[in-house]
């Protein structure tokens, strides 16, 4: 995300003397900004202390739905995979024009809900059948369709809204599971079960998953859905 969010970059053709990392995560999209000759200053926020001792410069905790800085503060705003966390969508885009400068920009990857849809299918059906029902996994998940409008209803000039869709493999399902929780893309919803899943249901879920979609190859596919958003503070 970190390389997509870069090539947009490139097509804008402008220099950005502060810029403000919004979720950073490992910080690979501070570092590679902090290279360009062109911005002076990064500053790389994340409410996770883990994600922030990875990152390097000026780095500040909070959560993406408070954004303690002033108001046009930045010129540039960039975010990969932190937006689809946060419950207050039109609100965190209002705050986040807010500390733009006038003509800033926002850019910005999100995870849309057509991510990991082979997962969703399989835990559905394996949970059904070991444990005769099933738990809440997915948290809600913005549409192409709504984002440029929200965009707009939020102040932005000139929105857009795109999508990506990528497809990563894995040796297997456990692999998969493994990798989204060093992501920090686990399962967060208050309604959800508190018990772990029966090792008879993941053992169910992984040979779903391989025999539904596994690859000549034999690994297995996930799908992720990205949504673009792009907006200028007028």
């Amino acid at each position: 995300m970190a390389n997509r969010i870069l090539d947009r970059l490139d097509d804008r053709g402008r220099p950005f003397g502060a810029v403000l990392d919004l979720g950073t995560h490992n910080g690979a999209l501070s570092r590679a900004l902090g290279s360009r000759s062109e911005i002076e200053t990064i500053v790389a926020t994340d409410p996770s202390f883990v994600f922030l001792r990875r990152s390097c410069g000026m780095r500040v905790a909070c959560d993406p739905e408070l954004i303690p800085f002033g108001e046009g503060s930045f010129d540039l705003i960039v975010s990969a995979l932190a937006l689809h966390w946060v419950g207050d969508l039109p609100g965190t885009l209002a705050q986040l024009r807010r500390v733009l400068k006038p003509d800033g920009l926002l850019l910005a990857a999100m995870l849309g809900g057509a991510s990991l849809v082979e997962l969703r299918t399989v835990l559905f059906e394996a949970e059904l059948a070991e444990e005769g029902g099933v738990s809440p996994r997915v948290s809600p998940a913005a549409d192409l369709g709504d984002i440029a409008a929200l965009l707009l209803r939020t102040g932005y000039a000139m929105p857009v809204a795109d999508t990506e869709t990528l497809t990563v493999t894995y040796p297997d399902a456990m692999s998969m599971m493994r990798d989204l929780r060093g992501m920090g893309e686990t399962n967060a919803l208050s309604a959800r079960r508190r018990t772990p899943l029966r090792r008879s249901t993941l053992a169910h879920a992984a040979a779903l998953y391989a025999q539904r979609f596994g690859l000549q190859e034999g690994r297995i596919p996930a799908t992720f859905e990205i949504l673009f958003l792009t907006g200028r503070a007028p």
